[in-house]
């Protein structure tokens, strides 16, 4: 499931605090906060048809993980729509693009951790590339991390921050299991999510997800969970053991980045027939017919 280099992404224009650059002129300060502790907040976006799915709730959360964060400025919706909208348009985009909004709290007038060093406002990066969904509709497998998640005493998962170290180390372990991706649990031992998306169970035709207590509020999660609600798809969001996880009928991740993906191995163990599963497909299919009718017009 590595990445490959698209090469319509060799000459894309990259946003920094309104001056649109080259990707290889793009440059961050090393005196930005981002650099000097991960001190930022982003975002995931995705262009569908000129349309960026659920940009408003993407703001939403953008925004209350930089007030938790004490960010002394944030851009409001509107800027930061009229910056994507620039962005966009000088790259001649409109289908297929996956979009990386970063706010950090900003350059800071001395190496420092002290958020007071920060005096001249927030930076604000948006990193737009072709990029379809990254995951496999035929399934992925997936590997349990001995990396936990956090929970909220530690560090509130609601703070969708850009330090991703946790992600990072469960990554390397997947890699050198040969998985996709690693599942994550909670401290008390119950699933959390992947190193990179939200997780979904289905047994006996229900669709099961753990709580956010260790976990960001995902967007696409919330869509998916929404489309139960509006198609009387029997659904629970409560704790979610391995062994729920090992014994269901059908498994799936989502995320901006993938859409809904199908897991079909886990920890060595073949998940339901080890196909995608029908309540799978049919989520996948509604989701796909309500991106291609949703969303801000942007391009």
């Amino acid at each position: 499931m590595l990445q490959k280099f698209d090469e319509r992404n060799r000459n894309v224009i990259v946003n920094i605090n309104g001056k649109l650059v080259h990707r290889d002129q793009a440059a961050v300060s090393p005196f930005d906060s981002a650099v000097q502790g991960g001190d930022a907040v982003w975002e995931g976006l995705r262009l569908y048809g000129g349309r960026i799915f659920k940009l408003t709730e993407h703001l939403d959360r953008l925004r209350s993980s930089a007030l938790a964060l004490a960010f002394a400025e944030i851009p409001s919706h509107e800027e930061m729509t009229d910056e994507l909208k620039r962005t966009l348009a000088a790259n001649g985009m409109r289908d297929g693009v996956h979009i990386r909004l970063t706010l950090t709290r900003g350059v800071k007038v001395t190496s420092g951790m002290d958020p007071r060093l920060n005096q001249s406002g927030p930076t604000l990066i948006i990193l737009p590339e072709h990029k379809p969904p990254v995951y496999s509709k035929e399934g992925i497998s997936l590997v349990t991390s001995a990396v936990r998640r956090f929970p909220p005493d530690c560090l509130d998962p609601k703070i969708h921050h850009a330090n991703l170290i946790q992600s990072i180390l469960a990554k390397v372990q997947a890699n050198a299991a040969g998985a996709d991706d690693a599942l994550m649990l909670d401290l008390r031992g119950f699933i959390a999510e992947t190193n990179a998306t939200h997780v979904f169970l289905v047994r006996r035709g229900a669709v099961l997800t753990p709580t956010t207590a260790a976990c960001p509020e995902g967007i696409t999660r919330a869509a998916v969970l929404e489309l139960c609600r509006r198609h009387a798809l029997p659904h629970e969001v409560r704790d979610l053991s391995l062994t729920e996880a090992y014994r269901a009928d059908e498994m799936f991740c989502t995320g901006t980045l993938g859409g809904l993906a199908p897991v079909t191995r886990l920890d060595g163990r073949t998940i339901g027939d080890g196909k995608p599963g029908p309540m799978t497909r049919r989520l996948s299919g509604l989701f796909a017919e309500l991106t291609a009718k949703e969303g801000t017009p942007v391009a």
